[in-house]
């Protein structure tokens, strides 16, 4: 098993990301279209929004997304809280995952995968114990076990415990099972935020450093 597991994780993950991407093509191309234009009239420009993250190895890459919030300062130029700058179409492109259609471009870098413990902030590198730090063994994802176990409204510490699971039982039916739950969640639009926050809180990391 674990050979054939080795064997989907060289080739046939990549592949697979690269198929199911291909034939969403014609669905995906216009929508990109769509939120584009209606990102750009409620925001303005930029319509994306580019951050760095940790991926694979820890190597860190430029994630693209449509932007949510706007740019508005306090009177000092400090931007405001996001829950302030988070506005009705950023939650709703939120809460139907809609606003990380552009990771596609991500995925067909090879800098993501449809399915992974999501990639998170570059400088969270440092908060990781060693065993967390392992959720960086494989390349990261658009959805994971962690988002469809409960995505935001769950602590650090059990989605750390659920992307160390997926990286140790990773298959191609795992993914399968991974990508069919997350089109069913991006109806229901659960566990998108944690209560008094715009997403998720911040991640300050444990007692126990990494060496």
């Amino acid at each position: 098993m674990k050979r054939a597991t080795s064997i989907y994780t060289r080739l046939g993950k990549r592949a697979l990301d690269l198929a199911l991407c291909t034939l969403a093509l014609p669905v995906v191309l216009p929508s990109l279209a769509i939120i584009a234009v209606i990102v750009r009239i409620h925001f303005g420009s930029p319509v994306l929004f580019t951050q760095e993250r940790l991926g694979s190895q820890g190597r860190p890459f430029w994630i693209v997304k449509f932007r949510t919030m706007t740019v508005d300062s306090d009177a000092d130029g400090k931007l405001l809280p996001d829950s302030e700058r988070l506005t009705s179409v950023g939650r709703f492109l939120r809460s139907t995952s809609l606003d990380e259609l552009p990771e596609l471009m991500n995925v067909f870098r090879g800098d993501m995968s449809l399915v992974g413990p999501r990639p998170l902030f570059s400088h969270y590198r440092d908060r990781y114990t060693e065993e967390q730090f392992r959720r960086h063994d494989v390349v990261p994802g658009i959805t994971g076990w962690a988002q469809i176990k409960g995505r935001n409204v769950i602590s650090w510490e059990q989605k750390f415990a659920f992307d160390l699971w997926y990286v140790d039982h990773q298959s191609l039916w795992l993914d399968l099972k991974i990508i069919g739950l997350t089109l069913l969640k991006m109806f229901s639009r659960q566990g998108i935020s944690q209560p008094g926050h715009a997403t998720a809180q911040e991640f300050e990391g444990t007692l126990r450093k990494r060496a």
